[in-house]
């Protein structure tokens, strides 16, 4: 019975999500904020599929900082829900192309200014990197990125690919990593409360532009031992 309630809910959201965004997407076409807006609405499914999401850092502070070049673990299809306090103003997110193909999302993914980003080969992904510095600099936007890839689904944090560093290095902005608890397992729409996901922050860091190769893979490593440790303290202080 929990369960059929909550798809019926969910459904009924993601039609209304739908309009919201083509609506928006049809008035301002790839506007920055566009993507803001819509993650707002998605706060509300955190309360529909009994999650409690604490935020830890102090998003005011962080909006001081923008542009910049957001970084978070990538857990799950849900991270769009548990991580939606953190799109902040002015931030679009950057995705593998094959997203738009996804039903509903896939589109309202694209033409609400996001980045599609090709991986087919490398001269390919460099060339769309460039795409996304440029985005940084003219149009002042921030950019969310999953330095791991592919979500995690249980297995901790995974390896970090480089771009999100190489990106942040190139355009000259904070680099800033949003890391939340593992709740791979904790979600099971079929029961009302599903405990508490602790969102919090590592410092921003502030990268050069003249960062060599060897320097941007050290910065990448250290980064991900930085956001394992972290995750380790969240997950401790979610079983107090």
């Amino acid at each position: 019975m929990i369960l059929l309630f909550r798809l019926l809910v969910i459904g009924l959201l993601a039609i209304v999500w739908l309009v919201i965004g083509l609506t928006i997407s049809i008035f301002r076409p790839m506007h920055k904020n566009n993507v803001h807006v819509l993650t707002q609405c998605l706060t509300v499914v955190q309360h529909i599929i009994g999650v409690k999401v604490e935020i830890r850092c102090d998003v005011e502070e962080l909006k001081k900082e923008l542009p910049g070049v957001l970084v978070a673990n990538h857990q799950s299809n849900w991270d769009i829900v548990t991580l939606a306090d953190m799109i902040l103003p002015g931030c679009v997110c950057v995705g593998k192309r094959s997203l738009i193909w996804m039903p509903v999302f896939g589109i309202l993914f694209f033409l609400t200014g996001n980045v599609l980003l090709n991986r087919e080969s490398k001269s390919k992904a460099a060339a769309s990197f460039d795409v996304i510095v440029d985005k940084i600099l003219k149009k002042k936007c921030s950019i969310w990125m999953f330095p791991e890839g592919h979500r995690s689904k249980g297995q901790g944090i995974l390896p970090f690919k480089s771009g999100a560093i190489r990106v942040a290095s190139s355009a000259e902005v904070p680099l800033i990593p949003i890391v939340a608890s593992d709740y791979c397992g904790q979600i099971k729409l079929n029961r009302w409360n599903n405990g508490k996901i602790i969102v919090d922050c590592l410092p921003v860091q502030r990268l050069s532009k003249e960062m060599s190769k060897e320097e941007i893979k050290n910065v990448t490593n250290k980064l991900r031992e930085d956001m394992i440790a972290k995750q380790k303290e969240l997950n401790e202080l979610v079983k107090k």
